[in-house]
């Protein structure tokens, strides 16, 4: 070795004797994870301030000022809370889901180049959905009809909805508003060309394209109501969805999954297009 090397090490040995740890001056950081809690009540809750966060941390046992929780949101891009809570379209349509519904019409050609016209009403807090009816010559009596025949079927039920969604379609005509006005629910049109504004019924025919009428042969208006009353059985009585937590429209949230006993059977639906599975009773 090299008198440089030992020198060196000399060097490494000394600075590591010397050298005392490095502590950080002032208070220590705010611990991770209350910063995502802090950020996770203000995204929240966009109209709570500095101070309601404040207080409602000291529920949950956090002594934070709220210059640390000022300075917390500013850093996650959060603003002050009228900034925050800018009574966004999908807030409203979210807090309000239970109580909405959602109509909408979309087209199926048939073998023979006819096309068809379907109007379907969503349930958007449960995702039930009513087709209503098959035509290929929709006009506003033939809608408004639709319309009592669906609140007919709702019977009791109907109370409980207070704001229907459509958009501006001139088939939608005032007496198709005035049947639901009837019944104390408030029709909400949607922008010009906003179809994501009505998203639930919008995806709705997605699927329905997807999973059923892209993958037959439609023959006519009785074969078009036939299939796709048999798929719409489906998607309400079996179908999971991931927005409500896998489970179809029509099953109970407190149903318990029960044990994986017994042989599976399977049924087809649609001639096999589609298929369900349960246990054998």
């Amino acid at each position: 070795m090299t008198p440089g090397t030992l020198l060196r090490w000399h060097r490494h040995l000394t600075a590591r004797h010397w050298t005392y740890p490095h502590r950080r001056m002032g208070r220590p950081a705010t611990d991770p994870a209350l910063v995502a809690l802090i950020q996770q009540l203000a995204r929240e809750n966009p109209r709570w301030g500095y101070e309601r966060i404040r207080g409602e941390l000291r529920h949950l046992g956090h002594q934070v000022s709220g210059a640390t929780i000022r300075r917390i949101l500013k850093r996650g891009r959060l603003g002050p809370a009228p900034r925050r809570a800018d009574d966004r379209w999908r807030d409203f349509v979210r807090t309000h889901a239970v109580s909405t519904l959602a109509c909408d019409f979309f087209t199926v050609d048939t073998v023979t180049l006819r096309r068809l016209y379907v109007f379907f009403v969503v349930e958007v807090g449960t995702r039930f959905v009513h087709v209503l009816g098959v035509t290929a010559h929709p006009d506003g009596k033939w809608v408004t009809q639709q319309a009592r025949n669906l609140l007919t079927d709702l019977e009791d039920r109907a109370g409980a909805f207070r704001f229907l969604i459509r958009d501006r379609d001139t088939k939608f005509t005032g007496s198709f508003d005035e049947v639901f006005a009837g019944d104390h629910i408030h029709v909400l049109k949607i922008p010009l060309r906003a179809p994501r504004a009505n998203a639930f019924a919008e995806r709705w025919v997605r699927t329905a394209r997807t999973e059923c009428t892209d993958r037959l042969l439609i023959f006519g208006e009785r074969h078009l109501r036939t299939v796709l009353d048999e798929y719409a059985d489906h998607y309400n009585r079996h179908r999971p969805h991931r927005s409500l937590a896998l489970r179809a429209p029509t099953k109970d949230n407190s149903d318990v999954i029960p044990l994986p006993t017994g042989r599976i059977e399977r049924r087809h639906v649609l001639g096999g297009l589609i298929n369900e599975y349960q246990r054998a009773s």
